[in-house]
């Protein structure tokens, strides 16, 4: 081969270098135990410890009992199965699966905590695979679940909780918080024709289907919503002579009676009297 001809295949070698990919980046996650995943590039962006106490949340003791057994068979290695945090609005889903995969993994550094956008659960196939087969467990949580974009994105997910021919990771356990008992949008047939959203309809009944363990959060009474006021003030040891009457004239305000405006009060009852609180 004459010197020209080596010159030219040299160059031709280096720029194919240069136009091949990165080779991917080693995934670690010893940075800490929330994530957050970027699908566009892979990566997973360790988030801080979430704050708030398990014992703080009151009012959905019943719905804690259900979901930290669940998630404790899960970080043991037994039988558990995919959780479905559904209700009204402000009930403390979200906040539960934060505080109790706290409470669990305090225990189990092995546990490790994915948090996923809800525009990107046709990304789950994908992200399951890279998780399938590390060491550690993982608990992948998509907050306010529903599919807005008709069945592309319950089939994904269907895809990703079933695994294909590989079956489903046995390292990954998915949570899911909604509004929606069987995560449907609203005015589902008028956007569609009949037919087509019907189809759709039954896509999405069978993706809530793949939840063993459906929890659901309804409203709050008087009563509860009151409680709720009571155990967050002696736990936070925050005193008002008034303190219920001002409770119901908060929840009165703000249209609506729940863990997160019992929350709300108890933050503003907090700073009115300078004492801190933990979120």
């Amino acid at each position: 081969m004459q010197g020209d001809d080596r010159t030219v295949l040299s160059r031709i070698a280096e720029a194919l270098e240069r136009l091949a990919p990165p080779a991917p980046t080693a995934v670690s996650f010893d940075g800490g135990r929330l994530f957050r995943h970027d699908p566009r590039s892979g990566a997973f962006h360790a988030a801080p410890d979430y704050p708030l106490p398990l014992q703080s949340l009151v009012g959905v003791d019943r719905q804690k009992d259900r979901f930290v057994e669940n998630l404790k068979r899960f970080a043991q290695g037994l039988p558990s199965n995919h959780a479905l945090l559904w209700g009204v609005r402000g009930a403390g889903k979200s906040s539960l699966a934060k505080a109790a995969f706290m409470s669990v993994a305090a225990e189990r550094p092995d546990l490790k905590l994915v948090e996923v956008d809800r525009d990107e659960v046709t990304t789950l196939p994908a992200l399951f695979d890279v998780l399938r087969g590390r060491s550690e467990r993982f608990v992948v949580l998509c907050d306010d679940l529903s599919f807005e974009e008709g069945a592309a994105a319950a089939k994904a997910l269907k895809s990703a909780l079933e695994g294909g021919v590989s079956g489903p990771p046995a390292n990954v356990l998915f949570v899911a918080t909604s509004n929606r008992r069987h995560l449907m949008p609203r005015g589902h047939q008028e956007d569609r024709g009949l037919v087509a959203a019907a189809e759709d309809a039954e896509e999405e009944v069978s993706v809530s289907d793949r939840f063993g363990l459906w929890i659901g959060f309804p409203p709050m009474d008087q009563a509860t919503y009151l409680a709720a006021i009571a155990a967050y003030a002696a736990q936070f040891d925050l005193a008002a002579p008034d303190l219920e009457r001002r409770a119901l004239q908060w929840a009165q305000l703000r249209g609506a009676r729940s863990g997160r405006v019992a929350w709300q009060f108890i933050r503003d009852l907090a700073g009115e009297l300078g004492k801190p609180l933990p979120l």
